[in-house]
C-alpha cells in the first residue's frame, strides 16, 4: 500500500500517521524550556517577585492626614529617595554594620583557616579514620541556626553551663562571654562551629581532585609534605578557598539568627545589634514597611558590591599568575 505519508497501526488497527521531522525538531528544542518552566515559575513567584516588591515598597511611604483617624487618613504615597536618605542616616543601622564588620573579622580568617587545615589533614595518607573524621566535623553544619545558638548560649550561662563549675571548682576566673567584647567571641564561635565542616568539605573536594602524578611527581623532586600543602595543594585549591570566602561574605553580612536567639539571654544584644536585626525590628516591632524595605535594598546592594568587588580582585590575580 502506497501513501503519501507512510503509516503505522496501533493496539486497535487504528492507523496514525508518524511526526514530520520538522515537528520533532521543534519538539525537542522546547523539551528544555518545559523541564524549566516549573522552576522558572517558582523562581518568579517566590524570589524575584518579592525582591521586586520591596523594591517598591521602598520608594513608598505613608501620609498621615490630621491626627490619622478616620476612612482615608493614612494613605500611601510615593516618597522618592527618602527612605534611602533616611537609612544611610540611621545611627543605628550604621552601629550595627560596623559591630558585624568586626564580627565578620573573626568569624571569617578563623572558619576558612580551620576549614583549610582540617581539609589538608584528611587529606593526608597517614590520617586514620577519615570518613568519621570527616562526619564529625561536617556534623555541626546539619544541625539548625537556632539550636545551635541555644546549645552554646546555654553553656554561656553562669549557672547552668558546665564549664563554669569546672572553672569554679579549679578556682579559675569565670569570664562572661555574653558582655561586651567576649560577646563578639561567643557569637563567632558559634558561626565558626557550624560552618567549618561546610567549608572543609568544599575545599577537601578540590584537593581529591588532584591528580595523583602531581603528588608523585613532587615526591620525586624531594618535596617535603609541609612543601607538597604550601606549594601544591594551597595554590591548586585556591579556586575553593575564592568561592567559601564568598560565601562567607554574604553569610556574615547577612548575621541574623545566632544574636536574635541570644538576645534573651543578654543584655548586651540590643533589638538593632546587626543591619537586618534592624530590618526585622523596623518591619515588625515599629510597623515601618517601608523604611525597612528601603534598608533590605541597600544590604543587599552592598553584598553584591562586596561580593562582585572579591570576586573581580581574586579573578584578575589568577589571570596575573597565569599569565607568568
Amino acid at each position: 500500500m502506497t501513501t503519501a505519508r507512510r503509516r503505522s497501526y496501533g493496539v486497535k488497527g487504528a492507523p496514525y500517521a508518524h511526526p514530520s521531522p520538522t515537528t520533532t525538531l521543534k519538539r525537542a528544542r522546547s523539551a528544555p524550556y518545559i523541564f524549566l518552566l516549573p522552576a522558572t515559575i517558582l523562581f518568579l513567584l517566590f524570589f524575584a517577585l518579592p525582591i521586586g516588591y520591596a523594591v517598591y515598597l521602598s520608594f513608598r511611604k505613608v501620609k498621615v492626614s490630621g491626627l490619622g483617624l478616620g476612612a482615608g487618613a493614612r494613605s500611601e504615597v510615593w516618597a522618592g529617595f527618602q527612605n534611602y536618605t533616611d537609612a544611610l542616616g540611621d545611627s543605628e543601622l550604621v552601629d550595627g554594620a560596623l559591630r558585624v564588620l568586626g564580627y565578620g573579622c573573626i568569624v571569617v580568617p578563623v572558619m576558612l583557616g580551620l576549614a583549610l587545615l582540617f581539609a589538608l589533614m584528611l587529606d593526608s595518607d597517614k590520617v586514620r579514620l577519615a570518613p568519621f573524621t570527616r562526619l564529625a566535623i561536617f556534623l555541626p553544619y546539619a544541625v539548625p541556626g537556632v539550636v545551635a545558638a541555644l546549645l552554646w548560649g546555654f553553656l554561656y550561662l553562669p549557672d547552668v553551663s558546665p564549664f563554669y563549675f569546672v572553672l569554679d571548682k579549679l578556682g579559675l576566673p569565670q569570664p562572661d562571654l555574653l558582655d561586651g567584647g567576649p560577646l563578639y567571641l561567643a557569637l563567632s564561635n558559634i558561626a565558626v562551629w557550624g560552618g567549618t565542616g561546610f567549608n572543609m568539605i568544599v575545599i577537601y573536594t578540590s584537593l581529591r581532585s588532584i591528580p595523583a602524578e602531581v603528588y608523585e611527581a613532587a615526591k620525586l623532586d624531594g618535596a617535603t609534605p609541609t612543601q607538597v600543602a604550601l606549594k601544591i595543594k594551597i595554590p591548586m585549591v585556591a579556586p575553593s578557598l575564592v568561592l567559601t570566602f564568598f560565601f562567607s561574605i554574604i553569610a556574615t553580612l547577612q548575621v541574623f539568627t545566632e544574636p536574635t536567639t541570644l538576645k534573651p539571654l543578654t543584655n548586651s544584644v540590643s533589638t538593632t545589634w546587626s543591619p537586618l536585626m534592624k530590618v526585622y525590628q523596623d518591619a515588625f516591632g515599629k510597623g515601618d514597611i517601608y523604611a525597612a524595605a528601603a534598608q533590605a535594598v541597600i544590604i543587599a546592594i552592598a553584598t553584591l558590591v562586596l561580593s562582585f568587588s572579591f570576586l573581580r580582585a581574586a579573578n584578575r590575580r589568577q589571570k596575573q599568575e597565569a599569565a607568568r
